[in-house]
């Protein structure tokens, strides 16, 4: 097992990797900017440096600075968690050629799917379902236009590189399409140095459905089960649950199956996630991307199949054989993620400032990964997500009746919050049902 770890990430997923490290008996160094020096990741690290500012193109993505990090303290291997340059397949070829160990697949799996329509190419090829689409970038309007005419309206315009939400449009018409495609080409460019944008199929009612998988140490990919990602804000998720609602176990049977192929098709190690779109009315799945990374909401598959994912990927980046029987993967209960954000809860807006009140829930089922305390301030610089509460129960029934507890139980005060909106989300009769869609969230609002 990999012996020192340096985690280059910040807030709650920098404090959740160097939990199961200092758990696992690994020696964790954290690199910080000079805006986090007093958050919980750094003092609960066994060493820290200071990588940078705040800016995080001068620290979280300073690759010189974190390579002299990790040379400073002895660090064997980096976990880049998600975000940053967790998805950078030239970081991941710099730390391998550095003579240190990477906890995340390889860089040619990154770089494989790191190009929407390469991807897209890619999956269809090793048999996985993919909307009607182009299968390489529309090189100007006139392209965009006859390939939404061949399509059929309506269309989702996407950047290529994009990821995580972003540069995303959609145009019911042709007037439409003109005024997005020229939008998501610009934001692309500017956003990934890439203006490359494909055109999509668009659901007008979509769930979306991801599959975890793991590829093992020994070459084996695994798939440990789905996790229902449709109550989205701007196309960014805010809710995910597991199992979903909405897979029968016939279906679940064709996800798990693509997901393991979708991973086999670029020889996948360490963690990942294959994400899907689910026409309810059909029944028929199609690729949407592959997340070469660990997810945000990875939690929720930890308490159904009983794993800890961490664990599984330094397992991995050590060569070592998988803590669970992969032939025995058994998913018990229901388990429901909520992302607390420092936000608004109407418009979901950012909300920074100084936190003076923090005290989290707790009980039965109740587990929360926080990246902040009382005392912290929360600073524009970085992504809004203050926490994660998370839930299980043995039915969906009794997650949902914690999670309403966990959440009336939860206070921040200081920074703006969207507990409210989650408070009403658990009391909204289409969430209720299991039978919502991505557009839940524009209903409720």
């Amino acid at each position: 097992m990999i012996e020192s770890l340096l985690v280059a990430n910040r807030g709650e997923i920098a404090r959740r990797v160097i939990r199961t490290a200092r758990r696992l008996g690994i020696r964790a160094v954290a690199v910080h900017s000079e805006a986090d020096a007093d958050l919980p990741f750094v003092t609960e690290a066994d060493e820290a440096v200071c990588v940078g500012p705040a800016n995080p193109a001068q620290s979280y993505r300073n690759v010189e600075a974190i390579l002299g990090a990790a040379r400073s303290t002895g660090a064997q291997a980096i976990h880049p968690g998600y975000g940053f340059l967790s998805e950078n397949a030239d970081f991941a070829r710099t730390v391998e050629g550095a003579g240190l160990i990477w906890v995340g697949p390889g860089a040619d799996a990154i770089t494989a799917m790191g190009d929407k329509i390469n991807a897209r190419n890619l999956m269809a090829a090793a048999g996985v379902p993919v909307a009607p689409g182009t299968t390489e970038p529309a090189a100007d309007l006139d392209a965009a236009v006859a390939a939404a005419a061949e399509i059929g309206y309506p269309v989702m315009v996407k950047a290529a590189a994009g990821g995580g939400g972003m540069g995303m449009g959609v145009a019911a018409d042709e007037a439409a399409l003109r005024t997005e495609y020229d939008k998501v080409r610009a934001f692309a460019e500017r956003m990934f140095g890439d203006g490359s944008v494909l055109i999509e199929r668009y659901f007008p009612r979509v769930r979306h459905v991801e599959v975890q998988i793991l590829g093992l140490a020994d070459g084996r990919v695994v798939a440990l089960g789905e996790r229902e990602c449709s109550v989205q804000r701007r196309n960014q998720k805010l809710v995910e649950e597991s199992p979903s609602p909405a897979v029968s176990p016939e279906l679940r049977e064709r996800f798990l199956a693509a997901a393991v192929r979708a991973g086999e098709a670029v020889d996948y190690r360490n963690a990942g996630t294959v994400e899907c779109l689910l026409d309810p009315s059909t029944q028929e799945f199609f690729f949407l991307e592959m997340n070469t990374r660990l997810q945000v909401e990875h939690p929720v598959t930890e308490y159904v199949y009983g794993v800890d994912l961490v664990e599984e990927q330094l397992r991995v980046a050590s060569g070592l054989a998988p803590t669970f029987d992969p032939d025995a993967l058994t998913p018990r209960g229901h388990a429901i993620e909520l992302r607390i954000n420092a936000e608004d809860p109407k418009r979901f807006l950012p909300g920074p400032g100084a936190i003076t009140t923090w005290n989290e829930p707790s009980g039965a089922g109740v587990r929360v990964d926080s990246g902040y305390v009382a005392g912290n301030t929360v600073t524009p610089f970085y992504d809004s997500l203050l926490a994660k509460l998370i839930v299980s129960g043995a039915t969906r029934e009794e997650a949902v009746e914690r999670a309403r507890a966990a959440v009336a139980q939860f206070e921040i005060v200081g920074p703006k919050c969207n507990l409210p909106f989650f408070a009403e989300l658990l009391e909204n009769p289409e969430f209720l049902s299991g039978d919502y869609d991505t557009g839940i969230v524009g209903r409720m609002r």
